[in-house]
């Protein structure tokens, strides 16, 4: 997609809005035609060059008339403006977090969050601003033109020193269109840098600390300032550049004309009229210059937003980017009703035939991976770290894209795992639970309208009623970003209450006791298994779930090696022998 595409798309996406604003916006850049036509008539009476026409009060009053009606314009113009920006930001992100949100969650973003939301703030700035000063542009440029022939008929001389300054602009900005470029990549991806190494900040504190490792942290995040204060300082110093450069020759072309005008007067070649409307157009050309200098800078800068901004896009076609969609900007927000998951019966058995999924970076992962999770058993994944337990269920959930190999609900193949597997189907808890900065009931519905008894009954399954219990606030109490202010424990309770509040029919599980006691984590499976009908497919090295196991899936190096029960495997396997060992001592995790 190229970048005059891009942008076409973006002001074509509400064209009537759009074509009122260029119409607004001309009328006003194209006004000053008429006072320069009353000024030259003014000074022309006043020094008799005219012998008929207006009286200057006459002309004072139209002159008023003028400037009112073009301040009622531009009120009107920077109304239509305003929101047809709000049109094109809102189009760009809506798309663009459309796409991140369907893609496997493990794999939607391209590169740390906070660049992407500086892509989505910065880059989506950039191309807003563009569409938005071509406004000012294609006003400018109508001006120009009517004036340009206006002034021809008086003086071409004079009149092509008036426009002089625009070609040496244009020359200036080609000359140094590849610097424009490098610098407004630099300068983007040193914000990233800084952008990024703030938001880990912000969900490491704790990590910092405990390593002693402060001073180094500040250290290298004013490393990161200082080369993004350079990256900056460069990429608008050479914006200011063009715009001074625009201004100052403008000004150049004013002196020239000022000299050359007294002499044509002084031969009667001019009246002062004529002089008078020359330098009253002066002002607008030179704003035409810088205008047109700033336009192509920001039009060069554009094509570095675009690409960012594809980049998001992960493989899905350029036009995803301006796809047009409705968008309201009045009125309550519309929220869309969660969609339906695909048609399924109650789970009976779920079946994975040779599902590989492999990292790009390093090849590690699994490989052709079989099993079978009927209906009421309690599966286990076991193995190394590094033995792709986390990514098999990730995989399994559609969190992560499989390049080989087929999930069976019921006999039946899952085309999409990413919304097949979701409640109230299937509902997981994560290695590493996310927790938002808000209550904990709020962090266990996660939107869900529940009772508060099945809220209730949800914390009593995950073992979390003590807790509580000792918490004055109860439900309401804040947990700080990412769950901060609650303990290890806690944080997996919390996300384990939220998975049993959807009482789905599989359980998913990577690692849910690594961070309890041997006594809660006992609670916790009695409580689970006093439930009718529970199917569960965890991730666990601890005693307590492989006890507990009906089967177990012994995974290494992203195979399948074994599978069977404890005392089986124990036996007959001397991976497991020592993975039972090492859990015992506390080794794996």
């Amino acid at each position: 997609m190229s970048t005059w595409r891009f942008v076409w798309g973006l002001v074509t996406y509400r064209p009537w809005l759009y074509l009122t604003s260029i119409v607004l916006f001309t009328a006003v850049y194209a006004s000053p035609v008429l006072p320069g036509l009353l000024t030259q008539a003014f000074f022309d009476r006043l020094t008799g060059s005219a012998q008929a026409g207006l009286e200057p009060w006459s002309i004072i009053a139209l002159l008023v008339a003028v400037a009112l009606g073009r301040i009622a314009v531009i009120s009107v113009g920077f109304v239509t403006s305003a929101t047809g920006r709000e049109y094109v930001s809102a189009l760009l992100r809506r798309n663009l977090l459309e796409r991140i949100l369907e893609l496997p969650g493990a794999a939607a973003l391209p590169e740390a969050p906070g660049e992407a939301l500086n892509r989505l703030r910065d880059d989506v700035l950039q191309a807003e601003e563009t569409t938005d000063f071509l406004l000012d542009v294609v006003g400018q440029t109508t001006f120009a033109v009517v004036a340009l022939r206006m002034l021809l008929a008086i003086d071409a001389r004079m009149t092509v020193l008036v426009f002089l300054p625009l070609a040496a602009v244009l020359v200036i900005t080609r000359a140094v269109g590849n610097r424009i470029l490098q610098n407004r990549r630099r300068s983007r991806e040193a914000t990233a840098r800084v952008t990024g190494l703030i938001a880990e900040l912000f969900a490491a504190v704790q990590a910092v600390q405990v390593a002693g490792a402060e001073a180094r942290v500040v250290g290298h995040f004013r490393r990161l300032s200082e080369e993004r204060r350079q990256a900056m300082v460069a990429d608008r110093l050479l914006t200011q550049v063009l715009e001074s450069a625009g201004q100052n020759l403008s000004a150049l072309g004013t002196g020239l004309i000022l000299l050359l005008g007294v002499r044509t007067m002084a031969a009667g070649q001019f009246t002062v009229g004529d002089f008078a409307l020359f330098v009253y157009y002066l002002g607008y050309a030179a704003d035409f210059t810088q205008f047109t200098g700033r336009w192509l800078a920001m039009y060069r800068q554009t094509g570095v937003a675009k690409e960012r901004l594809l980049a998001l896009l992960q493989g899905a076609p350029p036009g995803r980017l301006l796809r047009r969609c409705a968008i309201r900007l009045r009125g309550p927000v519309e929220v869309p009703p969660e969609p339906a998951p695909p048609a399924a019966g109650p789970l009976e058995e779920l079946r994975v035939e040779g599902l590989t999924c492999r990292y790009a970076d390093g090849g590690r992962g699994i490989e052709g991976v079989s099993l079978t999770v009927p209906r009421g058993s309690f599966t286990v994944i076991a193995g190394r770290v590094g033995s792709g337990k986390s990514t098999l269920l990730r995989a399994i959930m559609g969190l992560l894209p499989a390049q080989a190999g087929t999930i069976y609900w019921n006999g039946e193949p899952v085309a999409d795992p990413a919304s097949f597997m979701v409640p109230p189907r299937c509902a997981a808890t994560p290695q590493v639970p996310v927790l938002f900065s808000g209550t904990l009931e709020e962090n266990i519905r996660m939107g869900l309208d529940a009772s508060a008894a099945e809220v209730a009954a949800a914390v009593y399954d995950a073992v979390l009623e003590r807790d509580l219990a000792g918490m004055e606030e109860g439900l309401q109490t804040r947990v700080g970003t990412r769950g901060v202010r609650l303990s290890g424990g806690q944080v997996q309770r919390t996300a384990a209450a939220r998975m049993f509040l959807r009482r789905p029919e599989l359980l998913i599980m990577d690692d849910l006791s690594s961070a309890l006691d041997v006594e809660t984590e006992q609670a916790l499976w009695e409580r689970l298994f006093r439930r009718e009908d529970v199917t569960c497919l965890v991730v666990s090295h601890r005693e307590a779930a492989l006890r507990r196991a009906d089967q177990i899936i012994l995974l290494k190096d992203g195979r399948v090696v074994d599978r069977g029960r404890l005392d089986e495997l124990l036996e007959r396997s001397e991976e497991m022998r020592a993975l039972y060992l090492a859990g015992a001592q506390g080794a794996v995790h």
